[in-house]
């Protein structure tokens, strides 16, 4: 059963835990003129994703549909989302939309560039290209500038059946999380490449008031900081022979 919890005005985070994979699951809802989801979940979860959506809005009306990279838990259900929602169109970075999406989708994705600002009403959603950040060549992130929520997707993942929103040490979980991944069948999830401080260091100069994981808590608090305490976490952890 997904759970609702809204992290910052008019924007909703959505969970569903997986017991065996002992992580949370989390799509979000932006309520707007233009509503938005960031994340749609894989497609098996689809029918308890669109419930919830529609305790927050008629998911007929979503216009667009956001996400880091092509994935299963990032674009899964993207049709399902396309199907029910007539004028919905998914956002991507142009290598997204370019390389997987549009032979995917049943309509084409709006490719955004570098820098630039989706605007759903009241909320500004600035794209920014990430590749390889958190995986994957054609990863991008966006931030919402009028709350200054940066939607993460895997940064500061972290495992466990969590709260929705913390001002704890997020670094240190996410740290945890990703040495356990090391030695495990789920190794490697994460690169750590020549560009990856380079990348992290620009989020982290966006200032973000929050960081909305998709895997684990909404981090609340010096979003700069915890981003540059994860970019040496990184190295620390990956950087190696």
């Amino acid at each position: 059963m997904a759970t609702v919890a809204e992290i910052a005005p008019d924007t909703f985070q959505i969970t569903t835990f997986i017991p065996d994979f002992n992580l949370q699951f989390s799509q979000f809802l932006v309520r707007d003129d233009e509503p938005l989801l960031f994340h749609t979940g894989m497609r098996w979860l689809f029918p308890e994703v669109r419930e919830a959506v529609s305790t927050l809005i008629d998911p007929a009306t979503l216009r667009w549909i956001g996400f880091s990279h092509f994935e299963a838990d990032e674009c899964g259900s993207l049709n399902e989302w396309l199907e029910l929602a007539p004028n919905a169109t998914a956002v991507c970075s142009l290598v997204g939309a370019m390389v997987s999406v549009n032979d995917f989708a049943i309509r084409e994705a709006r490719p955004l560039m570098h820098d630039e600002v989706l605007v759903t009403g009241k909320r500004r959603f600035r794209f920014r290209q990430t590749p390889h950040v958190p995986h994957c060549w054609e990863a991008g992130l966006m931030f919402e500038e009028t709350t200054s929520t940066l939607f993460g997707s895997d940064l500061l993942s972290h495992s466990g059946d969590v709260e929705s929103l913390t001002t704890s040490d997020i670094v240190g979980r996410a740290k945890a999380s990703l040495i356990e991944d090391e030695a495990g069948p789920f190794a490697n999830v994460m690169p750590y490449t020549t560009r990856t401080a380079e990348i992290l260091e620009g989020l982290a100069a966006l200032n973000p008031a929050r960081v909305a994981t998709m895997h684990g808590s909404v981090y609340e608090g010096d979003g700069a900081r915890a981003l540059r305490n994860w970019a040496t976490a990184m190295k620390e952890v990956l950087d190696r022979p």
